[in-house]
């Protein structure tokens, strides 16, 4: 017996379609087969593709983000994706997801009926040293990190690696075999700052993506990584400039909100707009 599942494709942090980072949302996966939904991920083949099941936990709805190789408890640009597509109908300017890290808050700015802004506040990451920073420089390719090369996990893991400038981050050509050797299911973001803007680039072999064009789980502990080190202020808006590379042009938005005693709150934000839809039959 087939069933039809539907799906929106929408582009995250960007406002302009065919940009920013795609994703895949099956906005009703009521009774859908956690193998089937790792396959649909699969199938699509973007970095994450996302299932929307209703709410356990006092949410509006619970969301489950699927790489095309495994389950993740939480990502940025699937959470707020999901909220841009699933805003319209709830028609509130608050949307409360529960995901595998827990209830993420993402609050919606409105021109009418069309959402044009999501910000959402993410889990609060740990953080501890990376231990193989001298192989991951050299499968990167690159010869120092001007920052601690630290790693932070809030629900993902990302470490961190400093360059001097734009220019040195463009051109930044990775191992990608070493690469995965070295980080596992940890991603890795490069990236240069000049004021309050960074630009930079996310390689995440492990999930089948060599390189992502938007990825919101990282902006967060960047701006911390940046607040930390009193690269910006907390509570000073990063703008980061990502997928520029890979054709993929992004923008997204962070703010570390504490101090280095106490992170309070992880806020990250950018535009997404509804691009495709269509069904499976399976």
């Amino acid at each position: 017996m087939s069933h039809t599942y539907r799906f929106v494709i929408v582009d995250v942090f960007t406002e302009t379609a065919l940009a920013g980072n795609q994703l895949a949302v099956f906005s009703n996966a009521t009774g859908m087969p956690e193998e089937t939904m790792q396959r649909l991920a699969r199938e699509m083949a973007f970095s994450e593709t996302t299932f929307v099941l209703p709410p356990e936990q006092g949410g509006d709805f619970r969301m489950r983000i699927f790489t095309p190789a495994r389950e993740l408890p939480f990502a940025g640009h699937p959470t707020l994706g999901t909220a841009f597509a699933l805003a319209g109908p709830l028609q509130s300017t608050l949307v409360r997801i529960e995901t595998g890290a827990g209830i993420v808050q993402v609050a919606l700015e409105r021109e009418g009926a069309k959402v044009i802004f999501g910000r959402m506040q993410q889990p609060i990451p740990s953080v501890a040293l990376f231990p193989a920073a001298e192989k991951l420089l050299g499968a990167l390719g690159v010869a120092a990190s001007v920052l601690p090369v630290e790693v932070y996990d809030n629900g993902v893991r990302h470490v961190f690696v400093a360059l001097e400038t734009f220019a040195e981050v463009a051109a930044v050509r990775p191992d990608a075999a070493r690469l995965e050797d070295v980080l596992g299911e940890t991603g890795v973001s490069v990236f240069a700052v000049e004021g309050a803007k960074a630009k930079t680039r996310v390689f995440f072999p492990e999930i089948g993506m060599v390189e992502d064009a938007a990825t919101g789980s990282a902006a967060g502990p960047l701006a911390v990584h940046l607040a930390r080190h009193g690269v910006i202020q907390w509570g000073e808006a990063l703008t980061i400039s990502q997928g520029v590379e890979i054709g993929r042009p992004s923008t997204l938005y962070a703010w570390p909100i504490g101090s280095n005693d106490a992170i309070e709150s992880v806020d990250v934000g950018g535009s997404a707009l509804m691009v495709g839809r269509g069904e499976f039959r399976v």
